[in-house]
């Protein structure tokens, strides 16, 4: 059984939030500056097809911005609601038992303490059986010739 940490230590629900906030926060920017810039030229009768045309497409692109930023939130939301949901771990509370005299009759009596006997600090040197010497190595007698050449 694997714990999960609680919500609030979870990185990536605070990522989520972060990324969603940052999100909707910029294209809510993006979309009224573009808006706002696309009414005063309009308004002043100085747009050019450039302001009108561009701008409705940047206008458009802060909008889907600022609707998955919002869409970020309602998850983040979403996700802090179930985890209220999840089962908190059972935790048994233990009591600590009431000393009393009847329950010192059946504790077995303490043992005596009794000093460990020293330890040798060193232990004998054994030595090693002496190594036998090697055989001396005896080489074969060179073969002898036959009358029909060397001997194979």
């Amino acid at each position: 059984m694997s714990t999960r940490p609680p919500l609030a230590r979870s990185i990536p629900f605070w990522g989520l939030l972060i990324v969603s906030l940052g999100t909707a926060a910029g294209g809510a920017y993006l979309l009224t500056s573009k808006l706002g810039s696309m009414t005063t030229v309009l308004t002043d009768n100085t747009a050019t097809p450039v302001d009108v045309y561009v701008g409705q497409s940047v206008a458009v692109a802060g909008a889907v911005l600022l609707g998955a930023g919002i869409v970020g939130i309602f998850l983040t939301l979403a996700v802090a609601a179930l985890a209220t949901l999840r089962p908190e771990p059972a935790v048994e509370v233990v009591e600590p038992v009431a000393a009393t005299p009847e329950a010192d009759e059946f504790l077995p009596a303490a043992a005596p303490v009794v000093p460990a006997a020293p330890v040798a600090e060193t232990a004998p040197v054994v030595e090693a059986a002496p190594v036998a010497e090697a055989a001396p190595v005896v080489e074969a007698a060179p073969a002898a010739e036959t009358e029909d050449g060397p001997a194979r």
